[in-house]
Formats: C-alpha cells, structure tokens, sequence
C-alpha cells in the first residue's frame, strides 16, 4: 500500500476516498497490506478506513476481544464516523461482531471473513515456536491454499513479531480472551445485513464454521470462493471484490 500511516490522538491508521464509511479490521497476525486490494479497488468509490488496531504495543486499551471493539468504538468517535460498514477478517471479524452487537445504530452492514468467534485452530497446532523459522514459514503457509502465498516478506514479518517478548504476551492475551468469548448464543441479536466471503479451503475456521455463522446470523449471505484458505482477500483477491462489490451496492447504493 502507498499510502502513508496517519498518527493522530494516539491512533494510527490509512484512509482514502469519499463516500459511505468502510472500515476494515485486521487479523491478530494482519498487517494493513493484507488489504491492499480491498483498499485500491474501493478507495475510488468508498471512503475505506483500516485502523491499526493495538495489539503489538504498548496501550491503555484492554488486551481482549472486548476491549478492541471498544478501541473501534472511539476510534470512529474521534473521526466523526456515526456509522460505517464493517469488514473483518479473523480476530477483526470477532471484533467486528462483538461492535456490532453492542452498538448495533452504528454499522451499516457486516462482512466477515474467516472470522473468529465460534471456532478457530489457530495457526495449526499451538502457538508458533519462537526462533524456529520453519516452524513459522509452515505455519504461516498453513493459512494459504496455496503455500506460495506465504511470501518471504509476510514470513519474517510473523517471525520478528512472535520473537518479542512484550508482544508475544499480548497476541496471547488477546488470543485466550477470543477463545473464550464464544459468540453462539449472541448471533441471533444481530440483525444487520451480513456478507459471509469464505475460503473452500480453510483450515483455522473451516467451511463448517461459516455454515454455523449462516445458520445463527439472521440475514446472511454465504459465499465460498474454492481453492482459497483463511485470507480470501489476499489469496483470492478478485472473486473477494467481486463478492464484496456486489453487496456493497445492494446496501450503500453505490457502485463500485
């Protein structure tokens, strides 16, 4: 992504364009280009907003699920966004939910992908090893249907973060706190529309996992994109947008 991160009031965040509010959560391991093509396809029509949620760094903001739907909450206080479409992927799905659920006059719409908040494996079997770079190049290519998708440059990206002590302890802070905060009983109180985009190959929320989302959510749509796995924006980043696309001008009236 070219565009530079602002810093402003303690947050630190991208944003372009004009129009109806799209806001993006990453993942627990996201980085903000993990959206690049969500950002350059939209930006010309939407004015997409991707925060960068403090989960590296030190902050005031609780090391939880909640506490990141809180940090939401007054990061569209300070930009003056009274609502806004969500887009989550991972822990930002579960993020997003949880927002969603307790600010419901606030989201305009809801799309997840490969969320958390039913069911994950996480990055396969335990938490990566640190200073196993294998371990970690593995692990990451396991989120990918296509191994080749682990790029050297997302590899060490993961690599250094699990190799620090401070933000090894809040990525398991944050992780426990996602797995105990089980959403089943709280999906049928939500009630606006919600777009499902799913990889056919995940393996941290299987295909089972969106089904149970579609099944709990009250107004879903259910789509799976085939030879995917848990980041369908980046793997599949056509079909993602074309699927987004679609909704996004059924329920802002703007197309894309």
């Amino acid at each position: 992504m070219t565009t530079n991160i602002q810093h402003e009031n303690g947050f630190k965040y991208v944003e372009r364009g004009e129009g109806p509010v799209l806001m993006v959560l990453h993942g627990l391991f996201g980085a903000l280009s993990n959206f690049a093509d969500v950002f350059e396809a939209f930006s010309p029509t939407y004015r997409v907003i991707i925060p960068l949620l403090p989960i590296y760094e030190k902050s005031k903001v609780e090391t939880s699920v909640a506490g990141l739907a809180e940090f939401v909450k007054n990061f569209m206080d300070f930009k003056g966004i009274p609502q806004a479409t969500l887009l989550g992927n991972s822990l930002g799905g579960h993020i997003g939910l949880v927002f969603t659920l307790h600010n419901p006059d606030r989201v305009n719409a809801l799309i997840l992908t490969g969320s958390s908040g039913l069911f994950e494996s996480g990055m396969g079997s335990g938490f990566p090893k640190r200073g196993s770079y294998e371990y970690i190049r593995e692990r990451v290519a396991y989120t990918f249907y296509s191994p080749e998708t682990a790029s050297k440059e997302l590899v060490d990206e993961v690599f250094d973060i699990v190799g620090d002590n401070f933000k090894t302890l809040r990525i398991l802070r944050i992780a426990r706190s996602a797995q105990r905060h089980n959403m089943r009983e709280d999906l049928g109180n939500i009630q606006v529309p919600t777009l499902l985009i799913w990889g056919l190959n995940d393996n941290i929320t299987p295909p089972h996992v969106a089904h149970e989302f579609d099944r709990l959510i009250p107004h879903t749509e259910l789509h799976f994109i085939d030879k995917c796995g848990h980041a369908a924006m980046m793997e599949q980043p056509e079909a993602f947008n074309a699927i987004l696309g679609s909704f996004l001008e059924k329920y802002t009236h703007v197309s894309a």
